[in-house]
């Protein structure tokens, strides 16, 4: 799976919020200023090529589908995200977010308490 695009990104976001559209459909939740029919359509169409989007054709008329899930998605971008920059480890990735304060002491014990609740359940 590859990673989305700058321009791939925002499509994908509204096709996971709607679970299912046309290009019409995605283009009306995108923020101004927005972006030509064709260009949509034309990401879209890209997106299936990657796997990402499936469709169903209504003559000439596609109504567009998430072929993969956010969550899963998700995880590949930080499985890659781990591997690449962490060396695999995610006890780096939370050493480097609580040296560099991106933690606050709730999200810690937060972190704390599903460790805990991991640890016992």
């Amino acid at each position: 799976m590859e990673k989305l695009t700058k321009a791939e990104e925002p499509i994908m976001q509204q096709l996971w919020k709607l679970k299912q559209a046309f290009v019409k459909d995605i283009i009306r939740e995108l923020p101004e200023p927005k972006p030509p029919y064709n260009t949509v359509s034309s990401i879209v169409r890209i997106l299936e090529g990657k796997g990402m989007v499936t469709h169903k054709a209504y003559g000439k008329t596609h109504e567009y589908f998430p072929a993969i899930s956010r969550l899963e998605y998700s995880r590949h971008l930080m499985s890659s995200m781990v591997k690449d920059y962490f060396d695999g480890s995610f006890t780096q990735v939370m050493s480097f977010m609580i040296k560099n304060d991106d933690l606050s002491p709730d999200e810690i014990a937060e972190l704390k308490e599903m460790i805990n609740s991991k640890d016992n359940g």
